[in-house]
């Protein structure tokens, strides 16, 4: 079997996805026959190539059968062999259609940006919006605040769900949170206050961006937050309508971006032998 691959390579995680290079070529999880997500850090190339590898093995394939290699991500060009890049507006866009066809707009989520999406049922953008504040309404705030607290990243919405009075984070800046957050500490708050108050903090900054391209119901988020439930919450909370989630939402991104490189693969081969 021969594959067309995606990944998306962000700040802090990267991810690929292997589908199958035949048009219409589909299986479990809309289409995904391999998947795999590996920390970043330094060297983004070889998280890219490493994340590849990985889906590889788990489609139980061999590299040479990638045919094709669209990347995504603020590490895009980075990501060796590659035969296109796209930008990750139009890759989660697109792998949010494949996921939930019913979502007319999207909230993208990482660790750095978030942005706000509005789009047809083709999966095409109609208009965008992306955070401008450093990481104030993105993955990597609420990281800092982990770390501040000492508690795992995994915790962080299992404990949020368990505040009974979230306390106020005002700091828009992630650097300036963690002081906040210090002096709530010293005031003796809980940390599912604390917490819930970050997801709620965040939230009101997302929810803005969203209403900037138009809220369109249903609603979607794609990125690696899907997975934080006291964020989703909160988010729900401030928009007054329900997040529509997938299981595979944080592959949204590579997926896109594999879809996309099938049918960039296709358009080349049809020219060829026209």
């Amino acid at each position: 079997m021969s594959f067309v691959a995606g990944v998306d390579i962000g700040s802090r995680m990267t991810k690929a996805v292997l589908i199958g290079a035949d048009l219409g070529a589909a299986d479990d999880d809309k289409g995904i026959v391999g998947r795999c997500s590996v920390l970043t850090r330094f060297d983004l190339a070889a998280a890219a190539e490493n994340a590849l590898l990985g889906a590889v093995a788990a489609a139980g394939g061999q590299r040479h059968q990638v045919l094709y290699l669209a990347a995504t991500g603020y590490g895009r060009y980075l990501a060796a062999e590659r035969d296109i890049q796209i930008t990750e507006i139009t890759c989660h866009a697109r792998g949010a259609i494949a996921l939930m066809p019913e979502v007319r707009s999207l909230l993208d989520v990482g660790a750095q940006n978030a942005r706000a999406i509005r789009l047809l049922p083709s999966g095409r953008v109609v208009s965008f919006r992306m955070n401008d504040k450093c990481a104030s309404g993105a993955g990597r705030f609420v990281e800092r605040v982990s770390k501040a607290l000492e508690i795992e990243l995994e915790q962080v919405g299992p404990l949020g769900l368990q505040a009974n009075a979230p306390c106020e984070i005002s700091s828009i800046c992630a650097v300036l949170a963690e002081s906040e957050v210090i002096n709530h500490v010293t005031n003796g708050e809980s940390i599912p206050n604390i917490l819930q108050g970050t997801h709620e903090s965040i939230s009101d900054r997302l929810a803005s961006l969203v209403r900037q391209v138009g809220l369109e119901e249903p609603f979607g988020l794609t990125g690696g937050v899907a997975n934080n439930q006291a964020l989703v919450h909160a988010l729900e909370k401030r928009l007054e309508v329900p997040v529509r989630l997938h299981e595979l939402s944080e592959y949204a991104g590579a997926l896109g971006a594999a879809l996309l490189g099938r049918q960039r693969l296709h358009n080349a081969r049809a020219v060829q032998f026209a």
